[in-house]
C-alpha cells in the first residue's frame, strides 16, 4: 500500500542516522572504510546525514571492550570515544540535524550529565538528544566505583529516578530568569532560580542548576528497552523508541502495544516516535541487490566473528571448529556467569538456544557462518532504491513504525548511497521533507510537543523537592 491509496492522512517519515562502531555491522576491511575515531569520519557522516535531511544522527557508546572467555575480541578494540565530546564538535560543523548520544543512567550522575546535555543543547541551538541506556552487569561496573552495587531489578527504577532528577534540574530556572539589564546592573532574577532538593533511593541532590533553560529546555529523550519495564519507561518518559522490530509484522505488534500504552499516561500517540534500526543494500536490479547482500553479509561475519558469536552461547573454546561446517554437537557449558562479556546478545537458556540453532541449521543446511549471518547480518531492506523507498513508506503508513534508524555497513560513507538514491524517492512521494524548517529544534523536527516554558513566578511557587 502506498500513501496515496490510504484513507488516513499521509504520515511523514522520520529517519535517523546511526554511526557504525567496531562490530560485525561495519565492514572495516572495505577499501572505502576510514578511521572510526578521527573527527573527519564523524564530520563526513554528520554532514552527509544532514544533506539527506535526517532528523538526527545517533552515536552508540561502549563503556568496556567486549570479551569472550576472558580474551578481548580483536575486532572490538577501537571506535568507542567519548560521545559528548564528539557531539559538541559536530554541533560546530552542522546546522540542522539533531545530535543524539547514548549515555548510561547507571554509571553517570544526574547533576553532571543533565548539565552536560543542557550545554550541548545551548551549543547546538536546540538539537541535543539523550539515548538513555541502563547498565546492570558487574562486568561494566568493574570500571566504576558502583561496581556490583546495582541489582538487575533496580536498573529501570534508577533510570526513572535519574530522569526525574535531571528534569527537575532542567526545569529549575525560569525562562525569564536572565535579565541582563545593563542600565540597572541586574543580570539574573534570583527569584527565577529554583532549588532542587531531591532525596531518593539512588540519588541525593541539593543545589541549583548552573545553566538557564536551553532552547529545548529538555533534550529529546530516546530509549531502547524492549522488556515490559523498558516499554513502561518509554511510554512515561521517552520521545523516541529505538526499536529492534524492523520486520513488518513484528513492528506492527510492537507499535500497537507501545502506542496503546500512551493513553493511560495522558500522552497523544504522536508524542512518541518508534524508529527501528534498519540496514539496507541497494542494487540496480533486485537480483543485483541480493547478490550484494550475500557478499556483504560474509564480510560482516568473518570466521572469528562467527566463532565468537557461538562462544557466547557455548561458553567454551570453539576455535577448532570449521565455520563452514556444522554446529557443535556438544552442549554449552552452563555456569552462573557466562564467558561472553559486554555483548548485546543475552541467552538465558544456553542449552535450549543451542538445540534450537542446531535444529534450524540442520533443516536449512546451514553452516556455522550461515547461521550467524541469519542472526547478525540479515539486511532489513534489500532491493532497488524504488523498492526500498516503497517498503519504508509502507511500514510508516501502515503503522509498523514512524520511520527508521538507518545503519550503513561502511564508515563513514555507508549512508552516502542511501542519501543519493533512496531519499529522492521518498521526497518524490511527498512523505519526506525536502528541507529543514529554519531554526527548528530537534523536538520540532520530530514533530514532538515542546517542553512547557516556566516563568519566574512559576518557579518560585514550584516545589522542586522530592523524597
Amino acid at each position: 500500500m502506498t500513501a496515496s491509496s490510504s484513507s488516513k492522512p499521509v504520515k511523514q517519515i522520520h529517519l535517523a542516522a546511526h554511526f557504525p562502531g567496531v562490530n560485525n555491522t561495519t565492514v572495516w576491511s572495505d577499501e572505502r572504510s576510514q578511521s572510526q575515531i578521527a573527527f573527519s569520519s564523524f564530520r563526513h557522516f554528520a554532514q552527509n546525514a544532514e544533506r539527506g535531511k535526517f532528523d538526527f544522527l545517533f552515536l552508540a557508546e561502549g563503556l568496556r571492550l567486549r570479551e569472550t572467555r576472558g580474551l578481548i575480541h580483536d575486532l572490538d578494540v577501537v571506535g568507542r570515544p567519548n560521545t559528548l565530546a564528539i557531539l559538541a564538535a559536530l554541533a560546530g560543523v552542522t546546522s540542522n540535524i539533531g545530535l543524539v548520544g547514548t549515555l548510561s543512567s547507571t554509571f553517570n550522575e544526574p547533576y553532571e550529565l543533565s548539565r552536560q546535555l543542557a550545554t550541548l543543547d545551548h551549543l547546538s541551538g536546540g538539537r541535543a538528544g539523550w539515548n538513555i541506556v541502563t547498565t546492570s552487569d558487574a562486568f561494566h561496573g568493574a570500571n566504576f566505583r558502583r561496581g556490583k552495587f546495582l541489582d538487575l531489578a533496580d536498573r529501570y527504577s534508577r533510570a526513572q529516578e535519574f530522569f526525574d532528577v535531571s528534569s527537575q534540574l532542567w526545569d529549575s530556572w525560569a525562562d525569564d530568569a536572565i535579565v541582563a539589564d545593563k542600565a540597572s546592573g541586574e543580570f539574573a532574577r534570583t527569584s527565577g532560580l529554583g532549588l532542587v532538593d531531591h532525596h531518593g533511593p539512588q540519588f541525593d541532590v541539593t543545589g541549583y542548576a548552573t545553566l538557564p533553560p536551553s532552547p529545548q529546555r529538555h533534550p529529546v529523550i530516546v530509549q531502547a528497552g524492549d522488556s515490559p519495564d523498558g516499554r513502561d519507561f518509554a511510554t512515561s518518559s521517552a520521545d523516541v523508541i529505538f526499536s529492534r522490530h524492523a520486520d513488518f509484522e513484528a513492528g506492527r505488534a510492537f507499535y500497537d502495544d507501545v502506542k496503546g500504552r500512551l493513553d493511560a499516561v495522558g500522552r497523544p500517540r504522536d508524542s512518541l516516535k518508534i524508529l527501528p534500526a534498519a540496514t539496507f543494500i541497494l542494487g540496480d536490479t533486485h537480483a543485483e541487490a541480493l547478490e550484494r547482500s550475500r557478499e556483504i553479509s560474509r564480510l560482516q561475519v568473518s570466521p572469528q566473528t562467527a566463532i565468537s558469536f557461538l562462544e557466547q552461547v557455548w561458553n567454551t573454546d570453539l576455535s577448532g571448529y570449521d565455520v563452514e561446517g556444522p554446529l557443535p554437537e556438544i552442549d554449552p557449558v552452563v555456569t552462573a556467569e557466562g564467558g561472553a562479556k559486554g555483548r548485546a546478545y543475552v541467552h538465558t537458556d544456553p542449552v535450549a538456544t543451542a538445540n534450537a540453532w542446531r535444529e534450524q541449521a540442520s533443516a536449512k543446511g546451514w553452516s556455522i557462518r550461515e547461521l550467524v549471518i541469519s542472526f547478525a547480518a540479515k539486511h532489513t531492506f534489500v532491493g532497488t532504491p524504488v523498492f526500498v523507498a516503497e517498503t519504508i513508506n509502507r511500514h510508516v503508513q501502515e503503522d509498523a513504525s514512524d520511520g527508521f534508524v538507518i545503519v550503513g555497513n561502511t564508515n563513514p560513507t555507508g549512508l552516502d548511497e542511501f542519501v543519493d538514491r533512496v531519499i529522492p524517492e521518498l521526497q518524490e512521494r511527498g512523505v519526506y521533507r525536502t528541507d529543514y524548517d529554519e531554526g527548528a529544534t530537534l523536538h520540532e523536527t520530530l514533530g514532538l510537543p515542546a517542553v512547557a516554558a516556566r516563568s519566574a513566578s512559576t518557579v518560585a511557587g514550584a516545589a522542586l523537592v522530592s523524597a
